[in-house]
């Protein structure tokens, strides 16, 4: 497989990025216009979300047309515009594959309503009546997996919204199909894909009611998974290429599988474990203060596990599913830049392979929504409905949603301090925060110690640094419930980076020999921190991170 490790991916929601025609909605000419920007912050790949057909009840990831761009983003020429552009600046497109499932109005699905056999086994229908659904799976999204057919007396499967139907993997047919996708846009010079969720492509041979959960434990890294996967990527040449998988709910041992190269599986794979800390008794829709023990073990948990199993991770705080990192694990008014720069020296450090969720860079915020009518995404306007259902108060709905709502991080990209931030001429399909006027490229261009330009040097690091990209870690101060710390090693390179996650001082727990001005021959020195000034040595500021460098020997 190709060497993607001190490579840095950046994630862009074309939705929100640049609106180039005054539409409202962002599209693929307003990336094109924006890649010396892309290009100057140093980053290799941009993944960009699906812009194909499609009747966008799930922003795009219900798709209705595989090969066709939807007019709201552009043109095919467009898009071979983009692709050759970003080529010639050192960035590869990496596209985001909906495997699972297609949207009920894709062309297969439609057939399949018709009556065809064909087609209705391009998908998973089971036999019964109204009042006898085939099992009590619960949709990711709420409400029950499976939607009637009256023409057809069936139920079909949808693990996400009704509209989205699952795919049937067991069938030859319909992996010669992705296949097929594959080839086409490898063909038009796609350099890497994600693929959506695909460790819930293999489905159980037997459907029957989950006593214990809502159904994932019969679906997620299912029996034939690995066989799929494989498949899928040594026949259509991609093992070369840059792969990444969403992996729902999943476990190490299974990742571990995905992403060792011995497998010929992916390049690396997502997990989200470290996204539910803040969750009370494991419920997004349930609020609680973050458990940094809890963190700090999954990180330690998955680090390790990958290491030793030549698995690879890909390392993250945002993407277009969650909510904004400095709003939610940091401290998004006293110390938000301290705290942006702080989570983002932590990720970016750790073994794998980092991305950047657009607008990350410059630390925007969570939207800071107050009425239900300013949502846009439909898991958050379900919930809003099953909280109230649930006994909730509007008022406590809609603070459950400022804090949960896929649509924090969907907002339009803040380019500029006027009308709606220099990303639409026209009112945008969804609000910007209000703080746009102090949070912007522009400004933190003019800034030389901005989020952004802390994010530049993190960029340069790794690929200057091959223990950054190549070295092993190992983790420091496990026991204390403030710090999360490690060591990076690699021959004789090593570095340690020690991250406050709270709002105070604390103390440092391991003692550390570090230059000074009253001690220039020690071993460490310091070479990224996101404080300027003097500092007490031993003791982390409020959301301090410090990365300290072992001196070479001459």
């Amino acid at each position: 497989m190709t060497d993607f490790k001190d490579k840095v991916v950046y994630q862009i929601y074309p939705k929100s990025f640049k609106d180039s025609n005054g539409d409202g909605v962002g599209d693929l000419k307003g990336i094109t216009e924006k890649l010396d920007y892309l290009e100057s912050l140093g980053v290799d790949y941009l993944w960009l979300t699906p812009f194909f057909v499609s009747p966008q009840k799930d922003n795009g990831y219900d798709v209705a047309d595989y090969r066709k761009i939807d007019p709201v983003f552009g043109t095919m020429e467009e898009l071979e515009e983009l692709i050759q552009k970003a080529a010639e600046k050192g960035m590869g497109l990496m596209l985001d594959m909906v495997f699972n499932h297609t949207s009920t109005q894709h062309e297969w699905f439609q057939k399949a309503l018709s009556g065809d056999r064909e087609y209705m086994d391009y998908y998973i229908f089971k036999d019964g009546t109204p009042d006898e659904i085939p099992t009590n799976w619960v949709s990711k999204f709420g409400g029950p997996a499976w939607e009637y057919v009256p023409d057809l007396k069936k139920w079909y499967l949808h693990l996400f919204d009704v509209t989205q139907a699952d795919l049937n993997w067991e069938n030859p047919k319909v992996r010669e199909e992705l296949k097929e996708i594959i080839r086409f846009w490898k063909k038009k010079g796609i350099k890497g894909f994600r693929f959506d969720v695909v460790n819930l492509i293999s489905k159980p041979e037997v459907f029957e009611d989950d006593l214990k959960g809502d159904g994932r434990r019969f679906y997620t890294d299912g029996r034939h998974v690995h066989e799929f996967l494989k498949e899928l990527t040594h026949d259509t040449g991609i093992e070369d290429m840059v792969t990444v998988g969403e992996m729902s709910s999943t476990s190490l041992e299974n990742c571990i599988r995905y992403s060792n190269p011995q497998e010929k599986e992916l390049s690396m794979c997502f997990n989200f474990h470290h996204l539910k800390v803040d969750y009370k008794n494991g419920n997004k829709w349930e609020l609680m203060e973050a458990d940094i023990l809890a963190l700090k073990e999954l990180f330690r948990k998955w680090q390790l596990g990958m290491q030793e199993n030549d698995g690879w991770n890909a390392v993250f705080w945002c993407n277009h599913d969650q909510p904004r990192i400095v709003s939610r694990l940091g401290n998004d008014q006293a110390y938000w830049k301290e705290s942006a720069k702080m989570l983002a020296a932590c990720i970016h450090l750790m073994r794998g392979t980092p991305y950047i969720y657009q607008g990350e860079e410059l630390g925007m915020t969570n939207a800071g929504f107050q009425e239900i009518g300013q949502y846009r995404d439909v898991e958050s306007l379900n919930y809003y409905e099953i909280l109230l259902k649930k006994g909730r108060t509007k008022e406590e709905a809609l603070e459950i949603l400022s804090k949960r709502s896929r649509d924090n991080g969907r907002t339009p990209m803040q380019w500029e301090n006027r009308m709606n931030a220099g990303f639409s001429e026209a009112d945008p399909w969804i609000e910007v925060p209000d703080n746009y006027k102090e949070i912007n490229v522009e400004a933190e261009k003019k800034d030389q110690d901005s989020i952004l330009e802390f994010y530049k040097e993190l960029i340069r690091l790794r690929k200057e640094r091959r223990v950054i990209s190549d070295g092993r870690i190992e983790f420091l101060c496990q026991e204390d419930e403030n710090i999360l710390a490690y060591r990076r090693c690699l021959e004789v390179e090593e570095i340690l980076v020690f991250c406050n996650f709270r709002g105070k001082h604390v103390t440092i727990g391991v003692d550390l020999d570090v230059e000074g001005a009253d001690k220039q021959d020690a071993p460490y020195k310091k070479i990224l921190g996101n404080y300027k000034g003097k500092r007490k040595e031993g003791v982390l500021r409020p959301y301090e991170v410090l990365v300290y460098e072992k001196k070479q020997i001459k």
